[in-house]
């Protein structure tokens, strides 16, 4: 065994008794309960756009984009375009590194891989930084609901010209809301791919005042996946290359970050 399997059987481990350690597990949700009161979130940006998100969970995209190589990326929930400006410079990344290692010549204006960002309000002023942006030719904005039947249908279309797809959900955060995104989206998924479901924390913080915004505890994504997951083992469902859909919960990532707005949502298909 080399020495970086040694590494890396080490920190299997770790992430292992990471699962156990409650004192550890204490305080993690102590720091989310205060940093989420603090807006914690809001304070980081890539590559210049504001990117709502924990550094942990980027730091876990990052590495699930660099193992499962997408094609193609959906996001559902925009807001100041960080999170589709990473994914994009992520997609980048690979094909660069695809490119030295055939040896064929990259072309930065024909890109092979895309990420769709859906959101029923995109603002004006963080369209228009999106387009000037170096990663645009990338990304593409779609304006709409998510779970709008035309704006569905505009998606799988799209989708249907790539091979290996990767699905972050992180718009409206209701049940009723997440859960017809996982209707809609989550068969999109390719095997050993990711549908990530953002802010299952919210079942998880019953100390948050969530008055000011339509879901809370009860209600919100952790509690959609839930309901989803339900319906896969007794229903089921079919993925779009026609195969069963089966998804698991991929409970490694949440023991190795600690901290993460999305326990119980890093969703593998199998």
């Amino acid at each position: 065994m080399d020495l970086i399997e040694i590494f890396r059987k080490e920190r299997k481990s770790r992430i292992e008794d990471n699962a156990r350690n409650q004192p550890l597990l204490h305080s993690a949700r102590q720091f989310l309960n205060e940093t989420i009161r603090a807006a914690y979130s809001y304070n980081f940006e890539w590559l210049s756009r504001p990117i709502i998100q924990y550094p942990q969970d980027i730091v876990a995209m990052q590495e699930l984009i660099w193992r499962v190589k997408p094609d193609l990326i959906i996001e559902t929930g925009i807001a100041h375009g960080g999170s589709l400006v990473m994914s994009a410079s992520m997609l980048t990344l690979l094909d660069y590194c695809e490119a030295l290692e055939s040896g064929k010549k990259l072309d930065p204006r024909a890109p092979t891989r895309l990420v769709v960002g859906i959101d029923i309000d995109i603002r004006p002023h963080n369209r228009n930084a999106l387009s000037a942006h170096p990663m645009a030719n990338r990304i593409e904005l779609i304006q709409g609901s998510s779970i709008a039947a035309d704006i569905v249908a505009k998606v799988h279309t799209i989708a249907s010209r790539f091979r290996r797809v990767l699905i972050c959900l992180d718009s409206n955060h209701t049940h009723d809301h997440v859960l017809a995104e996982l209707e809609a989206y989550a068969p999109l998924t390719s095997h050993g791919s990711y549908c990530c479901v953002f802010d299952t924390v919210v079942e998880d913080l019953p100390s948050i005042d969530f008055s000011d915004r339509p879901w809370g505890v009860g209600n919100n994504p952790k509690t959609a996946v839930q309901e989803f997951m339900r319906r896969l083992q007794t229903e089921g469902r079919t993925a779009s290359d026609g195969n069963p859909l089966n998804l698991e919960i991929d409970k490694t990532v949440q023991n190795k970050l600690l901290v993460t707005v999305a326990p119980d949502g890093y969703l593998k298909r199998l």
